[in-house]
């Protein structure tokens, strides 16, 4: 089943991690920057800003996002697939969860200039 990874291209820091992801998988995850391609939109019904906010993963015609996202796109890669192992257990996926959003707050100021 191929899933559908939306991400911020324009940040340097999502890039870099993407990139690194993109080196070990396969043609069954498609990457999508949101600020460049006008199907993100069209695909998720979300608005710029929601999309910037956070990492959106689509499966199954379902949309995923944040900390779930890469749970997607780690049960995929079989180099991180022991981190969706990990990270699938309740108390660890809060961890990731929190860790997450703190990061995807600072994420979003930093890149919050891409709106305009």
């Amino acid at each position: 089943m191929q899933i559908r990874v939306l991400y911020n291209k324009s940040c340097k820091i999502c890039r870099k991690e993407i990139d690194h992801y993109k080196k070990y998988s396969d043609k069954k995850i498609s990457w999508i920057d949101i600020l460049n391609d006008k199907e993100a939109k069209m695909l998720t019904s979300k608005t710029k800003i929601e999309l910037l906010r956070r990492m959106h993963v689509i499966k199954n015609g379902e949309i995923v996002e944040g900390a779930k996202a890469f749970l997607e796109i780690w049960k995929r890669i079989p180099r991180y697939r022991f981190l969706y192992y990990i990270f699938k257990i309740k108390f660890f996926y809060f961890i990731l969860f929190i860790f997450y959003e703190i990061a995807a707050i600072f994420l979003f100021w930093k890149n919050k200039h891409l709106l305009k």
